[in-house]
Protein backbone atom coordinates (compact mmCIF):
# COMPACT_ATOMS: atom_id res chain seq x y z
CA UNK A 1 0.00 0.00 0.00
CA UNK A 2 1.58 3.16 -0.69
CA UNK A 3 2.13 6.36 1.33
CA UNK A 4 -0.09 8.15 -1.17
CA UNK A 5 -3.33 6.26 -0.67
CA UNK A 6 -2.68 6.32 3.17
CA UNK A 7 -2.03 9.92 3.39
CA UNK A 8 -5.27 12.06 3.78
CA UNK A 9 -5.57 15.31 1.86
CA UNK A 10 -5.50 18.21 3.82
CA UNK A 11 -9.60 19.76 4.96
CA UNK A 12 -10.33 22.18 2.40
CA UNK A 13 -9.88 25.43 3.96
CA UNK A 14 -7.58 24.27 7.33
CA UNK A 15 -4.36 26.51 6.53
CA UNK A 16 -6.22 29.30 5.48
CA UNK A 17 -7.92 29.26 8.56
CA UNK A 18 -4.81 30.68 9.97
CA UNK A 19 -3.45 34.23 9.84
CA UNK A 20 -0.02 34.40 7.60
CA UNK A 21 3.14 36.71 6.69
CA UNK A 22 5.08 36.06 4.74
CA UNK A 23 5.81 33.69 2.13
CA UNK A 24 8.55 30.55 0.72
CA UNK A 25 9.95 32.87 -1.33
CA UNK A 26 9.88 35.91 0.52
CA UNK A 27 12.21 36.64 4.00
CA UNK A 28 10.87 39.05 7.22
CA UNK A 29 12.57 41.04 9.85
CA UNK A 30 12.52 40.42 12.86
CA UNK A 31 9.92 43.63 13.62
CA UNK A 32 7.94 42.55 11.05
CA UNK A 33 7.68 38.78 12.66
CA UNK A 34 7.17 40.64 16.40
CA UNK A 35 4.47 43.15 15.17
CA UNK A 36 2.71 39.76 13.72
CA UNK A 37 2.99 37.64 16.64
CA UNK A 38 1.78 40.67 19.34
CA UNK A 39 -1.06 41.86 17.05
CA UNK A 40 -2.21 37.97 16.51
CA UNK A 41 -2.00 37.07 20.64
CA UNK A 42 -3.98 40.75 21.05
CA UNK A 43 -6.99 38.24 19.69
CA UNK A 44 -6.25 35.25 21.74
CA UNK A 45 -8.63 34.58 24.96
CA UNK A 46 -5.35 34.76 27.63
CA UNK A 47 -6.35 37.31 30.02
CA UNK A 48 -6.09 35.47 33.86
CA UNK A 49 -6.03 32.44 31.94
CA UNK A 50 -2.82 29.74 32.55
CA UNK A 51 -0.68 29.28 29.76
CA UNK A 52 1.81 27.27 28.99
CA UNK A 53 4.07 27.96 25.89
CA UNK A 54 5.50 24.46 24.23
CA UNK A 55 8.72 25.22 22.32
CA UNK A 56 11.05 22.89 20.89
CA UNK A 57 14.78 22.07 22.41
CA UNK A 58 18.46 22.34 21.06
CA UNK A 59 17.43 19.62 17.95
CA UNK A 60 15.63 22.27 16.15
CA UNK A 61 17.34 25.45 14.33
CA UNK A 62 15.58 28.86 13.79
CA UNK A 63 15.15 31.95 15.51
CA UNK A 64 13.48 30.49 18.07
CA UNK A 65 14.84 33.25 20.64
CA UNK A 66 12.80 35.62 18.72
CA UNK A 67 9.53 33.75 18.35
CA UNK A 68 9.42 32.85 21.88
CA UNK A 69 10.53 36.53 23.38
CA UNK A 70 7.73 37.93 21.39
CA UNK A 71 5.30 35.76 22.73
CA UNK A 72 6.18 36.07 26.39
CA UNK A 73 6.41 39.71 25.52
CA UNK A 74 2.48 39.66 24.82
CA UNK A 75 1.03 37.03 27.52
CA UNK A 76 3.08 38.45 30.19
CA UNK A 77 1.08 41.64 31.10
CA UNK A 78 -2.33 39.04 30.35
CA UNK A 79 -1.74 36.17 31.25
CA UNK A 80 -2.34 34.50 35.31
CA UNK A 81 0.63 32.18 34.60
CA UNK A 82 3.23 31.50 32.37
CA UNK A 83 4.86 28.33 31.78
CA UNK A 84 7.48 27.50 29.35
CA UNK A 85 7.90 23.78 28.93
CA UNK A 86 10.56 22.19 26.08
CA UNK A 87 9.15 19.70 23.96
CA UNK A 88 12.28 17.17 24.80
CA UNK A 89 9.88 14.15 23.54
CA UNK A 90 12.85 11.84 25.00
CA UNK A 91 15.45 13.78 24.65
CA UNK A 92 18.11 14.34 26.75
CA UNK A 93 16.92 17.65 29.34
CA UNK A 94 18.39 20.79 28.54
CA UNK A 95 20.85 22.42 30.97
CA UNK A 96 20.36 26.70 31.64
CA UNK A 97 23.30 27.21 29.49
CA UNK A 98 21.46 25.26 26.37
CA UNK A 99 18.42 26.82 27.35
CA UNK A 100 19.96 30.16 27.51
CA UNK A 101 21.14 29.41 24.30
CA UNK A 102 18.26 28.60 22.47
CA UNK A 103 15.96 31.03 23.98
CA UNK A 104 18.68 33.77 22.43
CA UNK A 105 18.36 35.69 26.36
CA UNK A 106 19.27 34.95 30.15
CA UNK A 107 16.63 33.12 31.76
CA UNK A 108 15.96 36.55 33.91
CA UNK A 109 14.81 38.30 30.24
CA UNK A 110 11.19 35.65 31.37
CA UNK A 111 10.67 36.80 35.12
CA UNK A 112 6.82 36.11 35.01
CA UNK A 113 7.68 32.40 33.23
CA UNK A 114 8.50 29.08 34.85
CA UNK A 115 11.19 27.78 32.44
CA UNK A 116 10.94 23.57 32.41
CA UNK A 117 12.27 20.28 30.51
CA UNK A 118 9.59 18.20 29.84
CA UNK A 119 10.25 15.49 32.79
CA UNK A 120 9.48 12.68 30.49
CA UNK A 121 11.00 10.18 33.06
CA UNK A 122 9.18 10.99 36.14
CA UNK A 123 5.64 9.61 36.28
CA UNK A 124 4.88 12.23 38.84
CA UNK A 125 4.86 14.70 35.98
CA UNK A 126 2.78 12.62 33.83
CA UNK A 127 -0.91 13.06 33.88
CA UNK A 128 -3.28 10.27 31.65
CA UNK A 129 -6.04 11.33 29.71
CA UNK A 130 -7.76 8.05 28.61
CA UNK A 131 -7.14 5.27 26.05
CA UNK A 132 -7.71 5.19 22.02
CA UNK A 133 -9.52 1.54 21.89
CA UNK A 134 -7.34 -0.56 19.14
CA UNK A 135 -10.63 -0.18 16.78
CA UNK A 136 -9.97 3.26 16.37
CA UNK A 137 -6.34 3.09 15.96
CA UNK A 138 -7.26 0.80 13.12
CA UNK A 139 -9.07 2.70 11.56
CA UNK A 140 -6.76 6.01 11.74
CA UNK A 141 -3.82 3.55 10.19
CA UNK A 142 -6.14 2.10 7.77
CA UNK A 143 -5.21 -1.36 9.15
CA UNK A 144 -1.70 -0.60 9.57
CA UNK A 145 -2.17 -1.44 13.09
CA UNK A 146 -5.28 -3.84 14.07
CA UNK A 147 -4.42 -5.32 17.86
CA UNK A 148 -2.83 -2.18 19.78
CA UNK A 149 -5.33 0.88 21.37
CA UNK A 150 -3.11 3.63 22.61
CA UNK A 151 -2.46 5.23 26.30
CA UNK A 152 -2.48 9.04 25.84
CA UNK A 153 -0.70 9.87 28.43
CA UNK A 154 0.85 13.86 28.24
CA UNK A 155 2.85 16.54 30.94
CA UNK A 156 0.70 17.44 33.72
CA UNK A 157 1.64 20.94 32.53
CA UNK A 158 -0.09 20.80 29.63
CA UNK A 159 -3.00 18.61 30.76
CA UNK A 160 -3.85 21.32 33.16
CA UNK A 161 -3.25 24.47 31.22
CA UNK A 162 -5.98 26.62 30.28
CA UNK A 163 -4.13 27.49 27.16
CA UNK A 164 -1.59 25.79 25.37
CA UNK A 165 0.24 27.78 23.17
CA UNK A 166 3.03 25.43 21.04
CA UNK A 167 6.05 28.18 19.62
CA UNK A 168 7.99 26.08 16.97
CA UNK A 169 9.89 25.51 13.54
CA UNK A 170 8.06 22.98 10.75
CA UNK A 171 10.10 21.02 8.48
CA UNK A 172 9.79 17.91 6.67
CA UNK A 173 9.75 14.81 9.27
CA UNK A 174 10.61 11.02 9.18
CA UNK A 175 7.73 9.79 11.04
CA UNK A 176 4.76 12.27 10.32
CA UNK A 177 5.44 13.65 7.31
CA UNK A 178 6.23 17.08 8.51
CA UNK A 179 6.63 18.20 11.92
CA UNK A 180 4.71 21.22 14.20
CA UNK A 181 1.68 21.84 15.46
CA UNK A 182 0.35 18.52 17.71
CA UNK A 183 3.25 17.24 17.45
CA UNK A 184 4.78 19.53 20.16
CA UNK A 185 2.03 17.59 22.12
CA UNK A 186 2.60 14.20 21.00
CA UNK A 187 5.38 13.10 21.46
CA UNK A 188 6.87 16.52 22.76
CA UNK A 189 5.72 16.18 25.63
CA UNK A 190 4.38 12.74 25.97
CA UNK A 191 5.80 9.34 27.11
CA UNK A 192 6.38 6.09 25.49
CA UNK A 193 3.15 4.62 24.57
CA UNK A 194 1.93 7.44 22.22
CA UNK A 195 5.98 7.72 20.73
CA UNK A 196 5.82 3.92 20.49
CA UNK A 197 2.51 3.47 18.57
CA UNK A 198 2.66 6.45 16.34
CA UNK A 199 6.63 5.86 15.40
CA UNK A 200 5.68 2.25 14.83
CA UNK A 201 3.02 3.47 12.01
CA UNK A 202 5.92 4.97 10.57
CA UNK A 203 8.10 2.71 10.59
CA UNK A 204 5.82 0.58 8.93
CA UNK A 205 5.05 3.29 6.15
CA UNK A 206 8.92 3.41 5.99
CA UNK A 207 10.53 7.24 6.92
CA UNK A 208 11.51 7.10 3.02
CA UNK A 209 7.56 7.03 1.73
CA UNK A 210 6.40 9.10 4.32
CA UNK A 211 8.99 11.91 5.08
CA UNK A 212 8.11 15.26 3.46
CA UNK A 213 4.35 13.99 2.58
CA UNK A 214 1.83 16.93 2.93
CA UNK A 215 -1.42 16.09 3.94
CA UNK A 216 -3.01 14.21 7.00
CA UNK A 217 -0.96 11.31 6.94
CA UNK A 218 -1.58 7.99 9.43
CA UNK A 219 0.61 9.02 12.11
CA UNK A 220 -1.00 12.69 12.06
CA UNK A 221 -4.11 11.31 12.54
CA UNK A 222 -2.93 9.88 15.90
CA UNK A 223 -1.39 12.39 17.32
CA UNK A 224 -4.19 14.86 16.47
CA UNK A 225 -6.29 12.67 17.70
CA UNK A 226 -4.42 12.02 21.12
CA UNK A 227 -4.51 15.87 20.97
CA UNK A 228 -8.40 16.07 20.93
CA UNK A 229 -8.08 14.57 24.38
CA UNK A 230 -6.54 17.91 25.78
CA UNK A 231 -9.28 20.25 27.50
CA UNK A 232 -7.33 23.07 27.45
CA UNK A 233 -7.51 26.04 24.06
CA UNK A 234 -4.86 24.76 21.77
CA UNK A 235 -2.80 27.48 19.82
CA UNK A 236 -0.11 27.73 17.91
CA UNK A 237 2.38 29.89 16.27
CA UNK A 238 4.36 27.84 13.71
CA UNK A 239 7.37 29.52 11.46
CA UNK A 240 9.35 28.32 8.49
CA UNK A 241 13.06 29.35 8.73
CA UNK A 242 16.44 28.72 5.98
CA UNK A 243 19.42 29.93 6.14
CA UNK A 244 18.40 32.47 3.88
CA UNK A 245 16.27 33.93 6.97
CA UNK A 246 13.14 33.67 8.04
CA UNK A 247 10.31 32.72 5.63
CA UNK A 248 6.84 32.61 7.05
CA UNK A 249 4.93 33.07 10.39
CA UNK A 250 1.65 31.59 10.99
CA UNK A 251 -1.03 32.18 14.14
CA UNK A 252 -4.12 29.81 14.92
CA UNK A 253 -5.12 26.70 15.81
CA UNK A 254 -2.49 24.26 16.48
CA UNK A 255 -4.02 22.50 13.22
CA UNK A 256 -4.06 25.19 10.88
CA UNK A 257 -0.93 26.73 12.25
CA UNK A 258 0.54 23.71 10.97
CA UNK A 259 -0.84 23.28 7.68
CA UNK A 260 -0.33 26.77 6.67
CA UNK A 261 3.77 26.54 7.09
CA UNK A 262 4.06 22.84 6.14
CA UNK A 263 2.84 24.12 2.81
CA UNK A 264 5.76 26.45 2.87
CA UNK A 265 8.32 24.09 4.37
CA UNK A 266 7.27 21.80 1.48
CA UNK A 267 9.05 24.55 -0.61
CA UNK A 268 11.74 25.62 1.26
CA UNK A 269 12.77 22.10 2.61
CA UNK A 270 12.91 19.96 0.01
CA UNK A 271 15.71 19.94 -2.45
CA UNK A 272 14.91 17.33 -5.70
CA UNK A 273 18.17 15.92 -7.88
CA UNK A 274 17.02 14.72 -11.11
CA UNK A 275 19.56 11.73 -10.39
CA UNK A 276 20.11 9.63 -7.11
CA UNK A 277 23.64 9.62 -5.96
CA UNK A 278 26.44 6.97 -4.74
CA UNK A 279 27.73 8.77 -2.41
CA UNK A 280 26.53 11.38 0.38
CA UNK A 281 28.45 13.11 3.17
CA UNK A 282 26.13 14.04 5.92
CA UNK A 283 28.08 16.71 7.61
CA UNK A 284 26.08 16.70 10.96
CA UNK A 285 26.34 19.60 12.98
CA UNK A 286 26.71 19.99 16.68
CA UNK A 287 23.08 20.42 17.32
CA UNK A 288 22.55 17.10 17.12
CA UNK A 289 24.75 15.25 19.97
CA UNK A 290 23.98 12.00 19.44
CA UNK A 291 23.13 9.46 16.87
CA UNK A 292 19.38 9.07 18.05
CA UNK A 293 19.21 12.85 16.68
CA UNK A 294 22.13 13.07 14.09
CA UNK A 295 20.07 10.58 12.20
CA UNK A 296 18.03 13.02 10.70
CA UNK A 297 21.73 13.27 7.96
CA UNK A 298 20.30 9.75 7.01
CA UNK A 299 16.58 10.24 7.06
CA UNK A 300 16.74 13.55 5.01
CA UNK A 301 19.12 11.99 2.32
CA UNK A 302 18.44 8.33 1.79
CA UNK A 303 15.42 9.14 -0.87
CA UNK A 304 18.64 10.31 -2.78
CA UNK A 305 20.92 7.61 -2.74
CA UNK A 306 21.96 5.20 -5.45
CA UNK A 307 21.41 1.39 -4.52
CA UNK A 308 24.20 -0.04 -3.69
CA UNK A 309 25.52 3.48 -2.16
CA UNK A 310 26.54 4.57 0.90
CA UNK A 311 25.72 7.72 3.58
CA UNK A 312 28.28 8.87 5.69
CA UNK A 313 27.40 10.08 8.64
CA UNK A 314 30.09 12.73 9.52
CA UNK A 315 29.72 13.49 13.22
CA UNK A 316 32.98 14.08 14.71
CA UNK A 317 31.45 15.39 17.87
CA UNK A 318 29.45 12.66 18.42
CA UNK A 319 31.03 10.02 21.04
CA UNK A 320 27.58 7.82 21.73
CA UNK A 321 24.74 6.36 19.90
CA UNK A 322 21.90 7.33 22.21
CA UNK A 323 22.93 7.50 26.06
CA UNK A 324 18.69 8.01 26.76
CA UNK A 325 18.20 4.89 24.57
CA UNK A 326 20.40 1.90 25.40
CA UNK A 327 18.43 -0.66 24.04
CA UNK A 328 19.34 0.39 20.80
CA UNK A 329 22.14 -1.75 21.09
CA UNK A 330 20.53 -4.91 21.89
CA UNK A 331 19.00 -4.99 18.45
CA UNK A 332 21.46 -2.66 16.40
CA UNK A 333 20.19 -0.81 13.00
CA UNK A 334 18.03 -3.08 10.46
CA UNK A 335 15.28 -2.41 7.93
CA UNK A 336 11.72 -2.87 8.73
CA UNK A 337 11.64 -6.58 7.43
CA UNK A 338 14.14 -7.74 9.97
CA UNK A 339 11.39 -6.98 12.70
CA UNK A 340 8.62 -7.74 11.31
CA UNK A 341 9.94 -11.03 9.76
CA UNK A 342 10.60 -12.08 13.55
CA UNK A 343 8.27 -10.08 15.51
CA UNK A 344 8.10 -12.78 18.35
CA UNK A 345 11.29 -12.22 18.78
CA UNK A 346 10.93 -8.18 19.05
CA UNK A 347 7.32 -7.43 19.95
CA UNK A 348 8.17 -6.65 23.20
CA UNK A 349 11.33 -4.22 22.82
CA UNK A 350 9.92 -0.83 22.67
CA UNK A 351 8.55 0.21 19.40
CA UNK A 352 10.00 3.66 18.97
CA UNK A 353 13.47 2.14 19.16
CA UNK A 354 12.69 -0.43 16.81
CA UNK A 355 11.41 2.30 14.05
CA UNK A 356 14.30 4.65 15.16
CA UNK A 357 16.80 1.48 13.66
CA UNK A 358 14.68 1.36 10.75
CA UNK A 359 14.51 4.66 9.76
CA UNK A 360 18.58 4.94 10.28
CA UNK A 361 19.06 1.60 8.03
CA UNK A 362 16.83 2.61 5.74
CA UNK A 363 14.97 -0.20 2.85
CA UNK A 364 16.06 -3.32 2.75
CA UNK A 365 14.56 -7.18 2.96
CA UNK A 366 15.07 -9.59 5.25
CA UNK A 367 14.93 -13.94 4.94
CA UNK A 368 13.85 -15.59 8.08
CA UNK A 369 14.65 -18.79 6.32
CA UNK A 370 18.46 -17.80 5.65
CA UNK A 371 18.84 -15.02 8.43
CA UNK A 372 19.94 -13.03 5.19
CA UNK A 373 19.90 -8.98 5.52
CA UNK A 374 20.11 -7.00 2.30
CA UNK A 375 19.87 -3.41 2.59
CA UNK A 376 19.72 -0.94 0.28
CA UNK A 377 22.63 1.40 1.36
CA UNK A 378 25.30 1.73 3.13
CA UNK A 379 25.46 3.34 6.66
CA UNK A 380 28.52 5.04 7.52
CA UNK A 381 29.88 6.23 10.63
CA UNK A 382 32.38 9.04 10.99
CA UNK A 383 32.49 10.18 14.84
CA UNK A 384 34.11 9.31 18.03
CA UNK A 385 31.79 5.83 17.95
CA UNK A 386 34.79 3.32 17.53
CA UNK A 387 34.89 0.56 15.03
CA UNK A 388 33.86 -2.24 17.04
CA UNK A 389 30.47 -0.36 18.58
CA UNK A 390 29.69 0.67 15.01
CA UNK A 391 29.60 -2.83 13.89
CA UNK A 392 27.84 -4.26 16.99
CA UNK A 393 25.03 -1.50 15.86
CA UNK A 394 25.53 -3.03 11.95
CA UNK A 395 26.72 0.42 10.84
CA UNK A 396 30.21 0.37 8.65
CA UNK A 397 32.82 3.14 10.38
CA UNK A 398 35.13 5.54 9.10
CA UNK A 399 37.63 7.29 10.75
CA UNK A 400 36.46 11.37 10.77
CA UNK A 401 40.28 12.24 10.56
CA UNK A 402 40.95 10.14 7.33
CA UNK A 403 38.23 11.42 4.72
CA UNK A 404 39.49 12.66 1.80
CA UNK A 405 37.76 15.72 1.34
CA UNK A 406 39.46 17.19 -1.89
CA UNK A 407 38.76 13.47 -3.63
CA UNK A 408 35.00 14.03 -2.47
CA UNK A 409 34.84 17.68 -4.55
CA UNK A 410 36.32 16.10 -7.27
CA UNK A 411 34.08 12.99 -7.38
CA UNK A 412 30.95 14.01 -9.51
CA UNK A 413 29.15 10.82 -7.89
CA UNK A 414 29.94 12.03 -3.88
CA UNK A 415 27.36 14.93 -2.52
CA UNK A 416 28.45 16.33 0.89
CA UNK A 417 25.85 17.90 2.49
CA UNK A 418 26.69 20.81 4.89
CA UNK A 419 24.39 21.28 8.24
CA UNK A 420 22.72 18.25 6.82
CA UNK A 421 19.57 17.53 8.70
CA UNK A 422 16.88 19.56 8.13
CA UNK A 423 16.92 19.84 4.30
CA UNK A 424 15.26 17.21 2.68
CA UNK A 425 16.29 15.36 -1.01
CA UNK A 426 14.12 13.70 -3.18
CA UNK A 427 14.03 12.49 -6.28
CA UNK A 428 12.47 14.82 -9.30
CA UNK A 429 10.36 11.74 -10.07
CA UNK A 430 8.79 11.96 -6.80
CA UNK A 431 7.65 15.78 -6.63
CA UNK A 432 4.14 16.18 -6.14
CA UNK A 433 2.48 17.26 -9.31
Amino acid sequence: MSNESLTLPMPEGLAERAAQIGSAEATLNPEQARTFITQQLLTADIDDKNVTVIIPDGTRSGPHGLMIQAAYDALAERARSITILIALGTHAAMSTEAIEKLLDAPLSRFPKATIVNHDWQNPEAIATLGTVPAEEIARLTQGLLTDRPMDVQINKLVAEADVNLVVGPVFPHEVVGFSGGNKYFFPGCSVHDVIDVSHWVGALITASDIIGTLGITPVRQLIDAASDMISGEKLAITYVATEKGLHSVAFGDTQSAWAANAKVAAKTHITYLDEPVKRIVSKVPEMYEDLWTGAKGVYKMEPVCADGGEIIVYAPHITEISEMHPGIREIGYHCIEYFTKQWDKFKDHPWGEIAHSTHVRGLGTYDPATGEERLRCRITLASQVPPEVCAEYNLSYADPDALDWEAFDHDPDTLVVEHAGEILHRLSSDRPE
